[in-house]
C-alpha cells in the first residue's frame, strides 16, 4: 500500500449546497440557457450527468450557455421561467407529475426536451437482463413490478424527447431505436474540479515519495453500489487463488459487498472500507497498488463508462479491467492499464503484483498514465461536447445560433 498521502483538507463539498433562486440566476445569465432536471440530487448518477456537466459549462471561458441543475421537486418553482429557456435535459428522470407538468409547458412555449442516462435502463424489454445482472430473485414478483416500473417510467420520459446525450457510443446505438442517431449525443463522464485537484494533489505525493509503499500489495474493489455484486465474481476465483499462493498480498472492498465468495477463507486479509464521499474515495483508490474492475459480459455491461479506470489513472493506481466497448477504449492493454477476459484474470494479477513491487518501473508507467488521464477526463473537458451536442439539436444548420457561433 502507498504510505502518507495527504487527507482532504477543509469541508468535503456538498453538491447541492446551493438555493433554487441562485441556480436560475445562474441560468439565466447565459445567451443560451439550458435547465438540467434529475430526480433527488445523489452522488452518483446525479454528480456524473448533471453536477459535473453544469460545473464544467457554467466555467467554460468559451461559451455562451448558461446551465441550472434542479430536482422533480423544483419542477413547480420553475416552471415560470420554463419559456425563457432553450433546452431542457432530463437526466434519468422518471416520468410523474411533476415532468408532465413540465413538458406541457415546454411543448407551450416550443421548448426541446432532451433525455440523459448513463446505463441500459430506459427499456423494458432489458428487464430481465438489468435484473440478472443486479443479482435479483426472478421469482419476487415485487421485483419485477419495482424494475418495470422504473424502466418503464423513464421509457416514458424518453418518449417526450427529441434528443439525447448518453456516455458512450454502444448506449447511443441503443437509444438510436427510440431516437434518430443524429439526434443522440456523446457527453462522457468526467471528473468534477475538487475531485481532479485532490486527485492531482495525491499524485504529486505519489511522485515525490518515489512511489513508497508500505507492507503487502494491496489490491483495491471500489464497487460503489450494490450493483455491482454479480461482477465482482468474475475477478474473485482468481483473487482466491493469488492470495492463497502469495502470503504479501491484500484485497481492500469499498462500497456495498460482504458475500466475498471463495475469498471467505482470506476474510482475515480483507478490509471492508464503507461507503463513502467521493473525495476521501481517490484517497483510497490512491493508496492500493491495484484497482480491479471486473464485470459481467452481458448488453447491460457493455454500456458501462469508463469511470472506474479514470477515477483510478489520475492518482496514479493501476488498473485490471474487463473489456466492454469504454474500457477498451480508455485502456492501451499492457501500458496503461490492463485488460482481462473471463480466464486471464489470474494471469493480469499476477502481473500487476510484479509491476507493483517494481517500484521504479510502477512510478513511470503510473506518472505517465496519470497525465494522460488528467488531460483526457479533465473536469472542465466536458463543456465542449455539451457546446457541441447543443448545436446539433438546437442550431439545426443555422449560423446565427448563439452555440454555433461560440
Amino acid at each position: 500500500m502507498f504510505a502518507d498521502l495527504p487527507r482532504p483538507t477543509g469541508p468535503l463539498p456538498v453538491l447541492w449546497d446551493s438555493t433554487v433562486t441562485q441556480r436560475v440566476g445562474r441560468m439565466l445569465d447565459g445567451d443560451v440557457k439550458v435547465a438540467w432536471f434529475y430526480g433527488q440530487p445523489d452522488t452518483s448518477t446525479f454528480r456524473y450527468r448533471v453536477a459535473n456537466v453544469v460545473e464544467a459549462v457554467n466555467s467554460d471561458p468559451d461559451g455562451v450557455v448558461g446551465a441550472g441543475w434542479f430536482s422533480d421537486d423544483d419542477i413547480p418553482s420553475v416552471l415560470p421561467v420554463v419559456p425563457q429557456l432553450d433546452a431542457i435535459v432530463l437526466a434519468r428522470h422518471r416520468y410523474g407529475g411533476n415532468v408532465r407538468r413540465l413538458a406541457a409547458t415546454a411543448a407551450r412555449a416550443g421548448l426541446p426536451l432532451l433525455f440523459d442516462t448513463d446505463d441500459l435502463v430506459f427499456d423494458t424489454s432489458y428487464a430481465g437482463l438489468v435484473m440478472d445482472s443486479l443479482g435479483r430473485d426472478a421469482t419476487v414478483s415485487l421485483d419485477w413490478d419495482v424494475w418495470f416500473s422504473y424502466m418503464g417510467r423513464l421509457n416514458a420520459t424518453l418518449g417526450l424527447c427529441e434528443g439525447a446525450f448518453t456516455t458512450n457510443q454502444t448506449l447511443r446505438a441503443e437509444l438510436a431505436r427510440h431516437l434518430p442517431l443524429e439526434h443522440v449525443h456523446v457527453v462522457p463522464n468526467v471528473l468534477n474540479r475538487v475531485q481532479q485537484e485532490y486527485s492531482r494533489t495525491l499524485l504529486e505525493a505519489k511522485q515525490s515519495s518515489g512511489y513508497r509503499r508500505t507492507g503487502p500489495v494491496t489490491i483495491g474493489y471500489f464497487s460503489g453500489t450494490p450493483s455491482h455484486v454479480r461482477d465482482f465474481t468474475v475477478a474473485a476465483p482468481a483473487l482466491a487463488r493469488l492470495l492463497a499462493r502469495d502470503p504479501d498480498v491484500d484485497v481492500r472492498i469499498a462500497g456495498f459487498l460482504d458475500d466475498v465468495g471463495p475469498l471467505e477463507e482470506f476474510r482475515d486479509r480483507i478490509e471492508f472500507v464503507p461507503f463513502m464521499h467521493y473525495v476521501e474515495l481517490q484517497h483510497s483508490i490512491a493508496e492500493v497498488e491495484v484497482n480491479v474492475a471486473p464485470l459481467q459480459h452481458n448488453a447491460f455491461n457493455v454500456c458501462k463508462s469508463d469511470l472506474k479506470f479514470f477515477e483510478a489513472a489520475v492518482v496514479g493506481t493501476w488498473t485490471v479491467a474487463s473489456h466492454t466497448p469504454s474500457l477498451d477504449a480508455a485502456i492501451t492493454d499492457g501500458v496503461t492499464g490492463r485488460l482481462a477476459r473471463d480466464h486471464e484474470w489470474d494471469g493480469a494479477l499476477a502481473e500487476a503484483v510484479d509491476l507493483a513491487r517494481d517500484t521504479e518501473r510502477y512510478a513511470a508507467t503510473m506518472s505517465a498514465t496519470a497525465e494522460q488521464a488528467h488531460s483526457t477526463w479533465a473536469w472542465d473537458s466536458v463543456a465542449a461536447s455539451v457546446r457541441r451536442a447543443l448545436e446539433a439539436q438546437l442550431a439545426k444548420g443555422s449560423p446565427t445560433s448563439p452555440v454555433a457561433s461560440s
